[in-house]
């Protein structure tokens, strides 16, 4: 995974009015904490920042006046209805270092034939890994299986390097069978009879 350079600058005022304008400059509030140290309160640059938070589990490398540390996001706190970034909290890494993190489950492959339906029932593992490989997300074969198969978090075959925190018994993908509609003659029928 590639690092994402971004330059963040140390911010002295705080509240909603201060957050506001920070935001009318094309900027985002961000915390940066982590390893004992004391939070940070920093800006961030909107656009490039919401560039690199389409890629999950991004490793942002950031230059806080000329200090150079390495941070994953925490938190993403987004406005409800135009979408655009609000908060950020992120979290300090080193390399080598192991994190814990959310990672997407991606389905491939057809299933049996008979209308079957999949239900995701977690679109996201725990997963931990080392903070420099962050996997985007893995990807589970779904081909040919049958209504009533089911597949468990550690059936899921995770990336080099990383180990499963989620539960290993827990369903992550399920195939239900497709129920069928009542044909339109017995439906009028079954009416008929109850009047």
């Amino acid at each position: 995974m590639s690092e994402v350079k971004l330059a963040a600058a140390v911010r002295t005022e705080f509240g909603k009015g201060a957050a506001r304008a920070i935001r009318r400059n094309n900027q985002v509030p961000a915390v940066v904490y982590g390893h004992g140290s004391e939070p940070a309160h920093v800006t961030l640059p909107a656009h490039d920042l919401a560039l690199a938070l389409r890629t999950p589990n991004v490793l942002l490398s950031l230059d806080v006046d000329g200090k150079n540390e390495l941070a994953i996001p925490k938190a993403v706190q987004r406005d409800a209805i135009k979408g655009f970034l609000v908060h950020v909290d992120l979290l300090l890494v080193k390399r080598g270092e192991k994190v814990t993190v959310e990672i997407p489950v991606h389905a491939e492959g057809e299933l049996a034939a008979g209308g079957n339906l999949l239900e995701h029932v977690l679109s996201t593992l725990s997963i931990e890994a080392e903070a420099t490989h962050l996997p985007e997300a893995v990807t589970v074969s779904v081909e040919g299986l049958e209504a009533g198969a089911s597949v468990l978090a550690g059936d899921i075959t995770l990336p080099k390097g990383s180990t499963l925190v989620t539960d290993a018994e827990a369903v992550v993908l399920q195939v239900l069978a497709a129920q069928a509609e009542e044909p339109a003659a017995e439906a009028e029928a079954t009416e008929g009879e109850e009047a």
